[in-house]
């Protein structure tokens, strides 16, 4: 699967964007704002729906106009796609398939998967676990089509629960709705746990083995999946957190809790991991999930690297370099403010490397 051509109408500061893409690797260079982000961010959208870094839709309209719109054109197996997404003020976002409504943004995710690393990826390690939480969430549901209902029908029951508990503040509560809700609760979170803790045991094994080759074994790094599930029962929880709940007007219990635990050398990475440590965990944390997604698709993902090469050192780089040249990857975008610097990047290795620089919202084929 590849991404053969890209054409923007209004979308951040491009007027109007129309490019063909190469197969292999695509580097696209210019000075810092010039747009190289919004162009990575441009693909993202066709893949997930929305954009990597801002999650209301309207902000992504140029300034001063009413619409944006994005087409892209896939090549997957034999088949050309078309997919177009559009958006006018104060109207809801549409996407299109070859022309064809979807009825439901859900059912897009997954058939083009992508992964995007860029530096404010050490959010996943600094902020708080609900991000942690949507990168997990994000993996499977690109491969599991039924999983991301899962998550809607939980939060939407965990909502109504909420909402009862904070009920309790002037009336009575009703019993017998929060023992619905509980039921329901339940069956919904065990399965959310099962579909994570099956995810984990594979993509544990698959982030070790990236880290070690990314920092040639010298150190240890621990990835660990904390779930109040992993010991007790979800129904059991909620029993013991009853009065709790009631007394903060909030479920304290459930999958929604769910972390992940970061630690190198038996240390936790937020308070003791140096920067290059943390950049290191981050980066392996992405390219686990494109081996992961790779082997559940059957091809290979889209890579997008947002200005990383400034951001660590020259032996993880030359550690990636090697896993390009190994061709573990399929369709790369770079973004990079040296044209140089990158075509240093890859010398020796055999790829068709194609670039463009970006100025002012414009594109230009350079090589």
């Amino acid at each position: 699967m590849w991404l053969t051509g890209l054409s923007l109408l209004n979308f951040k500061n491009y007027d109007e964007l129309s490019a063909e893409f190469s197969p292999t690797v695509n580097v696209f260079y210019g000075h810092n704002g010039a747009g190289k982000t919004n162009l990575l961010d441009a693909v993202h959208y066709l893949s997930l729906c929305k954009s990597y870094f801002n999650p209301v839709d309207s902000q992504q309209i140029k300034q001063g106009q009413d619409f944006f719109m994005i087409q892209g054109r896939f090549e997957k197996n034999e088949q050309d796609d078309v997919i177009v997404c559009s958006l006018k003020r104060n109207q809801k976002k549409k996407f299109q398939r070859n022309k064809k409504d979807y009825n439901r943004l859900a059912d897009h995710i997954g058939l083009y998967p992508l992964v995007m690393i860029t530096p404010n990826d050490s959010f996943l390690i600094t902020e708080g676990s609900e991000e942690r939480r949507k990168f997990i969430d994000n993996v499977i549901s690109q491969t599991n089509s039924s999983y991301l209902d899962l998550l809607i029908s939980y939060n939407k029951v965990l909502q109504n629960r909420n909402s009862l508990l904070k009920q309790g503040r002037t009336v009575r509560i009703d019993e017998e709705l929060l023992d619905v809700y509980d039921s329901q609760l339940v069956g919904l979170g065990e399965q959310i746990h099962k579909e994570r803790k099956s995810f984990m045991d594979v993509f544990t094994e698959l982030f070790d083995r990236h880290y070690s080759f990314l920092t040639e074994d010298a150190e240890h790094a621990q990835l660990e999946y904390d779930s109040q599930l992993n010991t007790d029962s979800f129904a059991e929880l909620l029993r013991r957190s009853a009065e709790k709940d009631m007394f903060l007007e909030r479920t304290t219990t459930g999958t929604h809790k769910d972390d992940l635990l970061f630690t190198v050398n038996g240390m936790a990475l937020k308070k003791f991991g140096s920067q290059g440590q943390q950049k290191s965990f981050v980066i392996a944390l992405k390219l686990a999930q494109y081996t992961y997604l790779t082997r559940k698709k059957g091809f290979k993902p889209l890579l997008l690297l947002d200005d990383i090469f400034d951001k660590i050192d020259i032996l993880r780089i030359r550690r990636l370099m090697m896993m390009i040249s190994e061709d573990e990857f399929g369709q790369i975008f770079i973004t990079h403010t040296n044209k140089e610097r990158v075509e240093e990047l890859f010398e020796g290795i055999s790829v068709d490397l194609r670039t463009f620089e970006i100025a002012n919202g414009v594109i230009k084929k350079v090589g």
